[in-house]
């Protein structure tokens, strides 16, 4: 064949139909888009994504990322603006942020020509190794850029940050994916094929390829997004340990193992000590630092609860009454 009648050939060609790959990518894209914002300052600068929620019609409410919400706060532009899907910008405010969770939810003023479309919320616990999701964002300024990639792991952990930028508290069972992320895509969300937000894009792990984490959508991120809502914050329960999970091994259960022990603290107090394993929890079995870390809710404050232990061989009970997890 010529060159010219090749050419020629391609001009006349019809639009193919879709694979079913691309169906369910371009079906998540138009079905989640209009309600992925991109989150910035008034003056102009860019921080990342978040995704609306709820309306009720005058006034939006979407989340994000609390180190989105806490890097554009420090820049000091004059407060938050969010970009919506149809270009159009609103002032927004800060409802809340947990720095412990990764997570903050932010409010803005709906525009009075149409409400923002609200993304219907999945569940990640449903979820399986090798499935379809789609990352919706808007990575180093391009807004509503779509990727695709599959659930790479599940149960991840990964480390906050507090409010200073150090090291904090564990973010378990966090959603691993391969779907293509950078910076600007924190806060937005992953989604299903059915374009439900079963996660909120939140790390990447620099200088590697294929490798984003999400905070998923569970029991946990449902309390902790209806406690920023409702009160501003978070309140949990504070033992004063550090703890990482640990395998049953032949008779000794599964729990959570305690590293260190802060000094007057209400766990040194009950006279727990490095090296001890948790297993229990009041009625509850502890089976791994997420076990430990959700019983510690705001009812676990000033609360005398029975702590089970395994030190060496023994098995203990102590009596124990978590205080507030402090600020810093």
């Amino acid at each position: 064949m010529e060159i010219f009648e090749n050419l020629s050939a391609s001009s006349r060609l019809q639009q193919d139909e879709l694979d079913a790959y691309s169906r369910a990518v371009r079906e998540v894209t138009e079905r989640l888009s209009p309600a992925v914002i991109s989150v910035g300052t008034r003056s102009g600068r860019g921080g990342g994504s978040g995704v609306t929620l709820g309306s009720d019609g005058k006034t939006a409410t979407a989340v994000t990322n609390s180190h989105v919400v806490r890097g554009l706060r420090r820049a000091e532009d004059g407060g938050l603006r969010v970009t919506l899907a149809d270009d159009s910008t609103a002032d927004a405010e800060v409802l809340g942020d947990d720095p412990a969770s990764d997570l903050a939810v932010i409010r803005f003023a709906a525009p009075q020509e149409m409400a923002p479309e609200v993304a219907p919320l999945g569940e990640a616990r449903n979820l399986v190794v090798g499935q379809l999701v789609v990352a919706i964002g808007s990575p180093l300024g391009f807004q509503r850029t779509v990727t695709a990639g599959v659930v790479s792991a599940l149960g991840r952990s990964i480390r906050s940050q507090d409010e200073r930028g150090r090291p904090g508290r564990m973010i378990e069972n966090v959603i691993q994916t391969d779907a293509a992320i950078n910076p600007g895509n924190s806060g937005g969300p992953l989604a299903d094929t059915q374009g439900r937000v079963v996660g909120i894009n939140t790390a990447i792990i620099g200088g590697a390829q294929g490798i984003g984490f999400a905070v998923p959508v569970s029991a946990a991120f449902r309390r902790v997004v209806f406690a920023l809502v409702t009160e501003g914050r978070v309140r949990r329960a504070f033992l004063g340990v550090m703890v990482q999970s640990r395998q049953a091994r032949g008779d000794a259960e599964a729990g959570a193992q305690v590293e260190s022990v802060a000094s007057n603290s209400p766990a040194e107090r009950a006279g727990i000590r490095s090296g001890d394993v948790i297993f229990g929890f009041g009625q509850s079995t502890v089976r791994s630092t997420d076990d430990l870390l959700n019983l510690l809710d705001e009812s676990a404050i000033d609360r005398v609860t029975q702590l089970r232990i395994r030190r060496g061989k023994n098995e203990l009970t102590v009596d124990v009454r978590p205080r507030e997890q402090p600020a810093e």
